[in-house]
């Protein structure tokens, strides 16, 4: 296993930090490594916001329902789909952009998740860690007023970032043979592969917890798919100038 496999596998959630802040070039470099993300057709169509404001960083975990590692990170990371860029690109050479095409937001929010990965990666190759923050969409119009984001962006997720304060275990994934098929789409074994998969989670929370928590992962799934989801974000991204076409 070479070097990028390693850290690729050793991927945990961190959510306590230490108090060392971290250094300016390091934070470049990480910004730097998610720029060399692929990107459709080279639009490069998302924008990253740091946040390091005591202050706004406790404003943004009230927002994002409560989560205090935001406030407690050295750095919070906001990545946003930004298709604002690309109008002004088509201002430049004096034509209009049509913006509002669901493509549009699907490629934004594909080239922000791209980069995003490669700026954990960078991170933990430096020593630091983090936690995706999709909180970020529980009220993406308080967001949006609170960094000032223009028309045409979204906040996709954050990250949180810092110095890791806790070590814990990694959580196991689901089978290969469940999320790689050959071919086609041939899902006959599935069934039982993710009950034996309900299995080793459940084993991993009672091992984490000290026997608090007895669960799995389709339990957790069941209960999540049976609850609406953030049902204000259709109206909100229409708002921003996505999803009208």
């Amino acid at each position: 296993m070479n070097e990028v496999i390693r850290f690729m596998k050793s991927h945990r959630s961190i959510r306590k930090f230490t108090d060392k802040p971290i250094e300016d070039h390091l934070l470049k470099e990480i910004i730097e490594s998610a720029q060399w993300a692929s990107s459709s057709t080279f639009v490069q169509a998302y924008s990253i916001i740091g946040i390091k404001n005591p202050q706004t960083k406790k404003r943004l975990a009230y927002l994002c329902g409560e989560q205090p590692y935001i406030a407690s990170c050295p750095v919070f990371l906001v990545f946003c789909a930004d298709l604002h860029r690309l109008k002004m690109a088509c201002e430049i050479h004096g034509t209009e952009m049509v913006g509002e095409y669901t493509e549009s937001f699907i490629m934004a929010t594909v080239d922000t998740a791209l980069a995003s990965q490669n700026a954990m990666l960078a991170a933990e190759s430096l020593g630091l860690g983090g936690v995706y923050i999709g909180g970020i969409r529980n009220n993406p119009q308080e967001v949006s007023e609170l960094l000032k984001l223009p028309e045409h962006v979204y906040p996709v997720f954050g990250i949180c970032l810092g110095y890791p304060a806790e070590d814990p275990e990694r959580k196991p994934r689901l089978p290969v043979e469940v999320v790689y098929k050959e071919e086609i789409y041939d899902d006959r074994a599935d069934l039982e592969k993710i009950r034996e998969y309900d299995k080793v989670i459940s084993e991993y929370y009672l091992v984490r917890t000290k026997g608090k928590r007895n669960d799995t992962w389709t339990r957790q799934m069941a209960e999540k798919m049976q609850k609406e989801t953030r049902p204000h974000m259709k109206e909100f991204l229409t708002k921003r100038g996505f999803l009208m076409k």
